[in-house]
């Protein structure tokens, strides 16, 4: 896949770097310590991209580690021209695909709710879809898996566009984000997406340590250098 050496990393071994409690982790094709971001407007060619930004975290925009990886891409994209429309997966209603296949994988769900009504319509004119998630149990949340699970409705229409994840974890080992990492690199390869960022904050357990942590920054930077 073409990530364009987006985010460039030094290798320090096997081990993530650890900074302030949270274990140092933004990826390319190696798990490495040092960010490098690409030069602004390399991604969107300098044209302001429509971006859906997809939050899954059930708690709170205060509380949510996650939610705030969200707030500073963001933060970053928003300052940089580019228009974002935001999903809270975990507060809307939401139904789980139930594999009828009465969409035919390009029409409509049977199901009359927020994901057919308010993210459907934004995901199939955006330029990038950006994922948020809180690690449970080594995958992402049955909130985001539902709304993932959706998108067998418009595969085609949504097959070819930018991609990126963000996903936070208490645990720091340096396997934490391997299950989730591989999930969704075969989701880029299937719609053949471009994956344009990952950004794991593992040993973030909670709001004042993914806070102290340097991946607040890395998400900002992302964004901001769309």
């Amino acid at each position: 896949m073409n990530r364009r050496k987006f985010i460039k990393v030094v290798a320090f071994g096997a081990m993530a770097f650890y900074l302030s409690g949270c274990g140092l982790s933004a990826i390319n094709d190696k798990k490495k310590d040092n960010v490098e971001v690409s030069a602004q407007g390399n991604i969107s060619g300098g044209k302001s991209m429509k971006i859906v930004v997809i939050n899954s975290s059930p708690h709170s925009e205060e509380q949510s580690t996650s939610r705030y990886l969200a707030q500073q891409f963001v933060k970053g994209a928003t300052q940089a021209g580019h228009e974002v429309f935001i999903f809270d997966a975990a507060n809307e209603k939401t139904n789980p695909c139930r594999g009828c296949d009465q969409c035919g994988m390009n029409g409509a769900c049977i199901f009359d709710d927020a994901i057919e009504n308010k993210l459907m319509p934004q995901m199939l004119k955006a330029d990038l879809l950006v994922l948020v998630t809180p690690l449970y149990y080594f995958g992402m949340c049955a909130q985001l898996k539902t709304v993932v699970d959706r998108f067998y409705s418009r595969t085609t229409k949504l097959s070819g566009k930018k991609s990126m994840i963000m996903a936070t974890a208490w645990n720091s080992a340096d396997w934490t984000m391997e299950s989730l990492q591989n999930h969704y690199e075969t989701l880029v390869r299937y719609m053949s997406w471009q994956d344009v960022g990952q950004v794991w904050a593992t040993g973030c357990g909670s709001r004042s340590m993914v806070e102290s942590s340097e991946f607040g920054d890395m998400a900002y930077k992302i964004g901001a250098s769309l």
